[in-house]
């Protein structure tokens, strides 16, 4: 799940690797990669972040301990992360009593409710722009100018840009959704035999 660049395997280091190791790596790695001699930009600022990160002991010890680094991380799982950080503050503010309730149950549903509710904005924006389609087929165009046709096309553009902006969300969503996965949540025995006997 984890699309965090693992700056260990990118540099070629064992994970008890010393600052003389890790500069040693880098400088081997950067002699192909750095753009001025051929290579690829993204991936030297792949290798530079790794470096960043295992030259900082406390950004390494953070990344050791918990095996993330915003640096690191990849922009959608990024987004999904924060995603679950706004969910997160909900439960933390929810004054019911901790183990009264399951959070990360109630995040699943909502981030559930959140894809269909997407999906469904798309089916709408997906008949919206099939209409508009279908008066482009049908309108008469000036010999002059088409200020309609303009118009319409314009809409249809504007339409297929939301629907995009709306699969890439869903996206975000089904990410934050699989961070989720592995955790589960202790509730109080008495309310576990409350809700059985519902």
């Amino acid at each position: 799940m984890a699309r965090v660049i693992d700056p260990y395997a990118l540099l070629g280091l064992e994970r008890d690797a010393d600052d003389r190791a890790i500069r040693a790596a880098y400088r081997r790695a950067v002699k192909t990669a750095h753009p001025d001699r051929g290579g690829d930009a993204e991936e030297f600022g792949k290798l530079q972040a790794a470096y960043d990160l295992l030259k900082d002991p406390v950004r390494r010890k953070v990344y050791d301990d918990t095996g993330y680094d915003p640096q690191l991380v990849d922009p959608k799982q990024l987004k999904g992360l924060m995603m679950l950080e706004t969910l997160v503050n909900d439960f933390i503010l929810d004054l019911r009593e901790p183990g009264s309730f399951d959070p990360v149950a109630a995040m699943r549903r909502k981030l559930s409710d959140d894809i269909v509710k997407t999906r469904f904005h798309i089916l709408e924006l997906e008949r919206h722009r099939s209409r508009v389609r279908k008066h482009m087929d049908r309108l008469g165009r000036r010999p002059d100018t088409d200020v309609l046709g303009s118009m319409l096309r314009a809409r249809s553009q504007s339409i297929s840009e939301a629907i995009k902006n709306a699969e890439a969300q869903i996206e975000v969503i089904e990410e934050a959704y699989q961070m989720l996965e592995g955790y589960s949540y202790e509730m109080e025995p008495l309310e576990i035999e409350a809700r059985a006997a519902e």
